[in-house]
């Protein structure tokens, strides 16, 4: 489900890894993502607080040490990059990552049992596709990505088989999931549109 509606189901992210991405597109995409995941606590670490986590809090909270290492990363690759590229309707674009920060920090606090371990789930699984257009842009900037300490994909599916077992917890994980990937599909289509605009100037 994370593969189909997140990141991996935009075409523009494949754009970007392609060796021809151009440079400004890159840097608009490290910024958003820096905006978006690069402030504390992250969206993990909140979900594994949440009183939705239950047993899971303590992975969590061993994997948020690591995610905390990406964070680090994407701040380091974004001064790399260099300034935001100049966008028309730059404000309405800050506003709009700005407003999804807020839902998934929310989600990432659900008590509902499962939604936010959901979250945390899809988050990583996503960033597993996300690191494919951040080591573009370090390639382009001369950046050395360091191999990641997250979980693998087969973890990250068993850990949400295990919490699925529960019928309930497994419906409130698949919500928690899909509104993560619906939020980093928005924010790829508003990459889209900002590339688009900064191509009509």
């Amino acid at each position: 489900m994370v593969d189909q509606e997140g990141t991996l189901s935009c075409p523009s992210v494949a754009a970007l890894c392609a060796p021809g991405a151009a440079a400004l597109d890159l840097a608009d995409a490290v910024h958003a993502l820096c905006q978006l995941h690069g402030p504390a606590p992250s969206i993990i670490e909140l979900a594994s607080h949440s009183e939705g986590a239950g047993s899971a809090g303590p992975w969590l909270r061993k994997v948020a040490a690591a995610f905390d290492q990406e964070r680090a990363m994407l701040v380091t690759l974004t001064a790399a990059v260099g300034p935001l590229p100049s966008t028309p309707r730059h404000a309405q674009s800050e506003a709009a990552i700005n407003a999804q920060r807020h839902a998934l920090c929310t989600l990432a606090q659900s008590s509902r049992t499962g939604c936010s371990f959901g979250a945390a789930l899809a988050l990583l699984l996503e960033w597993h596709a996300i690191r494919r257009v951040l080591a573009a842009a370090a390639g382009r900037s001369g950046v050395a990505l360091l191999p990641h300490t997250l979980p693998s994909r087969a973890a990250i599916i068993a850990e949400a088989d295990s919490v699925a077992a529960v019928a309930s917890h497994g419906r409130a994980l698949a919500f928690g999931a899909q509104q993560l990937a619906f939020q980093h599909h928005g924010l790829w289509q508003l990459l889209v549109a900002r590339a688009e605009a900064r191509a009509a100037l």
